[in-house]
């Protein structure tokens, strides 16, 4: 039993570390290719980087044939040094870190297939289930990423390598028993990772593809994966599988929650999407966790697995960049999912009956009952929902835009905490976001709107504008107002207009959203809708990323349209610049005023985003 246990502890911590090196090797390689398209100049590292990539992913290449037990150990004392550097936040450490993370994490899980198969699904999902307790720790953002949590994760690091030595040592590779994988086990479960890593075990990306909370999605999702990591009841549900005709009906389940949840909203898209949950852990449990038969003793089908899982990663980066990559993608993420699902499914209906199930004892840290409260307990005070602060003052009101780069730096620094700071020093009462990321793989999952409006006392407002997933916000302080969006004309990138009714001072006052596309998308028709969907009323507020200079169309629309420039009212000539961050010579971020008599005005010095805030204080309207 004790053997058991320290296996049990390396096992998870090492599919653990494997699914967030996943997250963390996009993230950095989003800021490779972004600096390398958008940037320039285009040279040698974007071709290197990639090539260095699809290496970490076809490690399964060289899983051993001989003395697999003891040198899964060493895949997994590997892992945990690589996993440290992880929780450095510099994107060329991370981006090596993650590297050798996915590499000998790889390893480690196909070794794990071909020696512990037996208990291959319950480490999976007991990873699944602490992934989404360091997520939910941190309102979306994992504390284990972060620079503050560097000296738990070397202590957690040199447990696990301690740990593996021990093992290593106890271990006799003859008394081993090697199980095959066979091509489809592979397909199916890199499948499986890529929908629980890209949706369904994120709480924030489930409730984003819905329009429903936060809460009740972090609570049914908890749920469901900690009830499936309790043996009894994942055999009870997996003994469905008993005929082939059962995995194909919940394989078509898994399908049609994907598809439901992906077109619907609300109730409805939340119900399919826990319904697309449920089918797909059913599938991984029947695709795994049967009798062991004769295949072909290779980790080829893993690294074919994982080049597939690459390839979904790839082609749903492209569903929200199709603008600037591949425009026939455009609103087509579904398929991807789909895909996804299809690979899931294959796993299950390939097998055909299931012989017998592994029902033997799961080693526990604690009893089943007291895991699934605790965790149950911990997930509901962290996503329990607070209301939001008052205004700052009862005479002035701070207003602010920041396009804050989907979380990063111009560096590449995820840099979403320092943004927090800088909007919190500045005392900001109503604060619109541009490029906001709310769980993508290429910003570490993270919900960029919910974790600021956590972080600051704020209520939010999010438009999904591309695939659920990226748009813009507002967040404001003070009581819950109502609120409408609309998405604007696009030829390229999907954006649009939100408004909040807000009320100061018992006067109104309108704030309003805006992303502006780029140069050689149609922005005169762009602007013209927003400004239609303004109207005319009074005590407006408008802010937002323009893309556009003072004296270019757009900019000059506005101020025919009513709205003044709070720097041209306060005489600051000439108003400061606010792209990009460091070193900045344009000046496209504006907040615009009518019917409001500004008090002062300035642009953060912050270097948190590739863009600076730009704040507008204003007295109250009351006559």
């Amino acid at each position: 039993m004790k053997l058991r246990g320290l296996d049990s502890v390396v096992s998870v911590s090492v599919f653990l570390f494997f699914l967030q090196a996943l997250r963390v090797v996009f993230s950095v390689l989003f800021g490779i290719i972004y600096d390398q398209i958008f940037e320039g100049p285009v040279d040698a590292w974007l071709v290197i980087s990639n090539l260095l990539v699809v290496l970490a992913f076809i490690a399964p290449l060289w899983t051993p044939k001989k003395n697999r037990n003891r040198r899964a150990l060493v895949f997994a004392a590997l892992t945990a040094l690589a996993r440290v550097s992880l929780s450095v936040n510099l994107a060329g450490v991370r981006f090596w870190g993650s590297l050798f993370a996915v590499a000998f994490g790889s390893l480690y899980l196909t070794t794990h297939l071909q020696i512990k198969r037996r208990s291959f699904v319950l480490t999976m999902l007991s990873a699944l289930v602490l992934d989404q307790l360091l997520r939910a720790a941190g309102d979306t953002y994992d504390i284990s990423l972060r620079s503050s949590w560097l000296s738990v994760q070397i202590l957690w690091g040199l447990a696990v390598i301690s740990l593996a030595i021990i093992l290593f040592r106890q271990t006799n590779d003859e008394e081993i028993e090697i199980t095959g994988i066979r091509v489809v086990d592979g397909i199916a479960l890199c499948g499986f990772i890529f929908l629980q890593i890209s949706l369904l075990s994120f709480p924030n990306a489930v409730a984003r593809w819905s329009s429903t909370t936060y809460f009740a999605s972090a609570a049914a999702l908890m749920g469901m994966l900690v009830l499936f990591t309790i043996t009894s009841v994942r055999d009870m549900f997996v003994r469905v599988f008993q005929s082939s005709l059962a995995g194909i009906g919940i394989s078509l389940l898994l399908l049609l929650g994907l598809i439901v949840g992906y077109f619907s909203e609300g109730g409805l898209s939340l119900l399919a999407l826990l319904l697309a949950q449920f089918a797909a852990l059913l599938n991984f449990g029947s695709a795994l966790e049967r009798t062991p038969k004769t295949y072909r003793i290779s980790g080829s089908n893993i690294a074919l697995g994982m080049l597939l899982f690459l390839l979904l990663n790839f082609l749903y980066a492209f569903t929200f960049t199709y603008a600037y990559t591949l425009p026939v993608l455009r609103g087509y993420g579904w398929i991807v999912f789909l895909t996804a699902g299809v690979m899931v499914g294959a796993g299950s209906v390939a097998q055909g009956a299931v012989d017998s199930f592994f029902s033997h004892p799961k080693f526990r840290l604690v009893p089943d009952g007291v895991l699934v409260l605790g965790v149950l307990v911990f997930t509901l005070v962290k996503a329990w929902p607070k209301p939001a602060q008052d205004f700052y003052s009862d005479d002035v009101v701070r207003l602010a835009t920041y396009n804050i780069h989907y979380g990063f730096d111009d560096l590449w620094h995820f840099t979403l905490a320092d943004m927090a700071r800088t909007i919190g020093e500045a005392e900001i009462d109503v604060l619109v976001l541009q490029e906001v990321d709310t769980a993508r793989i290429t910003s570490y999952g993270v919900d960029d709107a919910y974790y600021l409006a956590r972080q600051l006392n704020m209520n939010q407002v999010y438009l999904p504008a591309v695939e659920h997933l990226t748009g813009i916000a507002v967040l404001y302080r003070g009581p819950v107002a109502s609120s409408e969006q609309q998405r604007l004309t696009s030829l390229q990138e999907q954006t649009g207009i939100i408004r909040v009714n807000l009320t100061f001072d018992g006067e109104p006052l309108n704030a309003y959203g805006i992303w502006m596309g780029l140069s050689d998308e149609d922005t005169q028709t762009q602007i013209s809708e927003a400004l239609e969907f303004i109207t005319d009323r009074s005590n407006a507020v408008f802010g937002g990323d323009f893309n556009a200079e003072y004296h270019e169309p757009v900019p000059q629309a506005i101020l025919a349209a009513g709205f003044e420039d709070p720097f041209v009212l306060l005489g600051i000539d000439p108003a400061p610049p606010t792209s990009p961050a460091i070193d900045p010579r344009s000046r496209i971020d504006f907040v615009w005023l009518r019917g409001l008599n500004p008090i002062s005005a300035w642009a953060s010095t912050s270097l948190a985003s590739d863009h600076r805030m730009v704040v507008v204080e204003i007295e109250s309207p009351s006559p």
